[in-house]
């Protein structure tokens, strides 16, 4: 049973889904902390409890159904207990529906497109009991700007970017998210340095396509232009951008990335697919060509740039001459890193309408197949760090590797290496004398 003569409010936020849902609970847990409330694990001490939903996945929302049901008991012996969901999940009708009529120990609902109204809906939840209700179907302006409980002091996420306009077959997001709208160049250039001044090293620009940025002002500003001006911010180290769309990723970019001495030398394209049957289908806008086109570019004018990717395999049509363009796809781009996964059907989008599905195990051992392929690349590509020393951003201390640190290249290499915890948040230099596939080792040298 809560402890009811404790004096401090407590708040446990769950987050699932992409960065831009963890930078969305970053901003929940600002709003809390405003409030008075501090973090808890213990689900059982918390007062408030906010899960912070994400669609792109069935299992995903499978996790948020029975994460609240667990939830019911923790009202029943705590009825004081404020419980809200939000996030991409409640911009589902249907889903809102089944919240209303079997989790009736739900307190708030709200989606992606209000979050800012978070504050008003909680002093609300306190004063009522009936279950509070509030999805927008779509927000015309951009989200003003809110406080902002950050989980590490040296780094930090920045959207720059809401909502996506590519509709692939396969993704719900520009459903539940909406269309893009870019926020104002001065009002990023002001949140990063702000950012800077509290000590942040790295920023992290985020959207759902960051090379759409700008599109949608009247005047021409483009996201190199943005990159431009946060690489004269003093005191920023590093610049970091994700997620970007191949069909926009202009010269422009490539230059900037090139030329700038504060953004990384690391690209993120997800491709997808290797076949040009199966982007068609998934309405990705390139052919396998154009894509094989653009990463050349990229080396020419980055040669030491890294490449990471995304990957579907097992997409409803995929046929093993396919997949096979992908294993080909692959063998010729040779990525840093790939993350791949195995296509799941995702209501409401047009791919899981789609008669010809691939049977599980064959997408299973698609999967499998990708998987190693990519490991025996990544090692091979790994190799020439050996003997090479690296700069290095710490970002603390390595959960799989005890006593030790671990950080990113600007390559966005990952490096374990020995070192004191107080040299969190700084640049250091590594010398690598280990490599594996996922991950360097090395020394801290002066």
């Amino acid at each position: 049973m809560k402890n009811k003569d404790k004096e401090q409010k407590l708040m446990h936020i769950v987050t699932y889904g992409c960065q831009m849902n963890e930078h969305d609970s970053e901003k929940l847990a600002g709003v809390l902390e405003g409030e008075g409330y501090q973090a808890t694990e213990e689900l059982e001490e918390a007062d408030v409890i906010i899960l912070n939903t994400c669609c792109v996945r069935e299992n995903a929302e499978l996790k948020v159904y029975g994460k609240v049901g667990q939830l019911k008991r923790l009202k029943e012996e705590n009825p004081d207990l404020i419980i809200g969901i939000c996030g991409c999940m409640m911009q589902q009708e249907e889903v809102v529906k089944e919240i209303k009529q079997k989790y009736r120990h739900v307190d708030i609902v709200f989606g992606t497109h209000n979050i800012h109204h978070f504050p008003e809906l909680l002093a609300q939840a306190k004063e009522q009991n009936n279950p509070l209700v509030q999805v927008w179907d779509e927000n015309t302006e951009l989200i003003p700007d809110m406080p902002v409980q950050r989980t590490d002091d040296h780094r930090a996420w920045v959207t720059i970017i809401y909502g996506c306009n590519n509709f692939c077959t396969y993704c719900i997001v520009p459903y539940v998210r909406g269309r893009e709208k870019s926020r104002p160049l001065d009002d990023i250039v002001r949140e990063v340095k702000k950012l800077a001044n509290d000590g942040v090293k790295e920023v992290t620009l985020l959207g759902q396509n960051v090379n759409s940025y700008g599109n949608d002002f009247e005047q021409e500003t483009d996201f190199a232009d943005l990159l431009t001006a946060l690489n004269e911010i003093k005191g920023l180290a590093r610049i970091r951008f994700m997620t970007s769309h191949p069909k926009d990723c202009s010269d422009r970019l490539i230059d900037a990335v090139a030329n700038l001495d504060k953004v990384c030398n690391h690209f993120h394209l997800p491709v997808q697919a290797g076949s040009n049957k199966v982007l068609r289908d998934m309405n990705r806008n390139y052919t396998r060509e154009e894509y094989i086109s653009l990463i050349e570019k990229v080396r020419a004018k980055n040669p030491d740039a890294s490449i990471s990717t995304d990957v579907i395999v097992g997409f409803p049509g995929e046929t093993e001459e396919d997949f096979q363009d992908t294993l080909d796809l692959f063998e010729q781009v040779k990525y840093d890193m790939a993350y791949n996964f195995m296509y799941s059907k995702r209501t409401g989008t047009p791919a899981a309408q789609k008669e010809d599905q691939v049977p599980e195990e064959v997408k299973k051992d698609r999967l499998q197949r990708l998987i190693e392929l990519q490991k025996g690349i990544s090692m091979e590509k790994n190799k020439p760090y050996k003997g090479k020393t690296v700069e290095v951003l710490v970002e603390g201390e390595s959960k799989n590797n005890p006593d030790t640190l671990t950080g990113r290249t600007t390559a966005n290499k990952i490096v374990i290496f020995e070192g004191d915890s107080d040299l969190t948040g700084q640049l250091v230099n590594v010398k690598i004398n280990k490599v594996q596939s996922w991950t360097l080792y090395g020394k801290i040298v002066d």
